[in-house]
């Protein structure tokens, strides 16, 4: 009855906060009389609320630009800890731009669509986020190009930073920053949840949004950590590859960290 509850009331004030803060957004794109990124992060906040979460943040995010935001990806959840927190952009695969409602609220927030599988528009789309990284925008990427159960960091691709490498080879820029962050969960309702019990928070594989969706808003009260690591520098001539497993290495580093001390030397922001 108290998840019902929980899940009624959470949806109910989403939605609420939402209808009032759509048309906002489109005004500042409109007229940009204020910055189009307070909306969103007061959005992304809303959702944090609604779900019960509390984020506990250790380190900022750089102020250094163009940034490339190197993150490991736990849930669907991992949009709005990442997004409460900081300015920036997302890359999401091309079938979320398809979703009702969630496709376009991340258009609202100026989420770059990517096909992952198709190579013969892969040009384009680096190409695209070559220009937002010129354009000065901090642009996250979940580099291990799916989500894991949050016990461990996938391998990351290095095809994924390709358009680092464009931006430097068009002249847009001269280097790109790429800063390691990394994204916990850790317990529930003040309990450690260990290996067995992290998933619950994760959304893996083919598994359905919604219900997925309806079971963390009933369970509420996850601990999340959020961790940013030191900002590399990419730099004309340098190894994709080799700054790829650097950033890998540094959000792995970071995530055991993270499990074996939940909230451990974190503030709470």
């Amino acid at each position: 009855m108290i998840g019902r509850i929980r899940l009624v009331a959470a949806l109910g004030w989403v939605a609420a906060v939402t209808i009032v803060l759509v048309p906002l957004q489109l005004f500042a794109m409109k007229t940009r009389l204020w910055s189009q990124w307070s909306l969103p992060r007061l959005w992304h906040k809303s959702n944090i609320g609604a779900l019960g979460f509390r984020v506990h943040q250790q380190g900022e995010l750089t102020e250094m630009r163009p940034l490339v935001v190197a993150a490991n990806h736990v849930s669907w959840t991992d949009i709005s800890v990442i997004g409460s927190r900081c300015d920036v952009s997302f890359i999401a695969k091309a079938e979320m731009a398809r979703w009702p409602v969630l496709g376009w609220l991340a258009g609202l927030q100026r989420t770059i669509f990517i096909e992952r599988d198709r190579k013969r528009t892969s040009g384009a789309q680096a190409s695209e986020i070559a220009r937002r990284l010129a354009d000065g925008d901090a642009v996250v990427l979940f580099a291990e190009g799916t989500t894991g159960d949050g016990n461990m960091v996938l391998p990351f691709k290095s095809t994924l930073f390709g358009a680092a490498t464009m931006a430097i080879s068009q002249g847009a820029v001269d280097q790109v920053y790429i800063q390691p962050v990394t994204i916990a969960y850790t317990r529930l309702h003040g309990i450690p949840m260990g290996r067995r019990h992290r998933p619950i928070a994760a959304w893996i594989g083919d598994a359905e949004m919604v219900p997925h969706a309806v079971g963390l808003l009933k369970e509420g009260a996850v601990d999340v950590e959020l961790h940013f690591g030191e900002a590399i520098a990419f730099l004309p001539g340098d190894d994709r590859k080799a700054a790829t497993r650097r950033a890998e290495a540094d959000v792995r580093e970071m995530l055991l960290a993270a499990l074996a001390n939940p909230r451990g030397g974190a503030k709470r922001a």
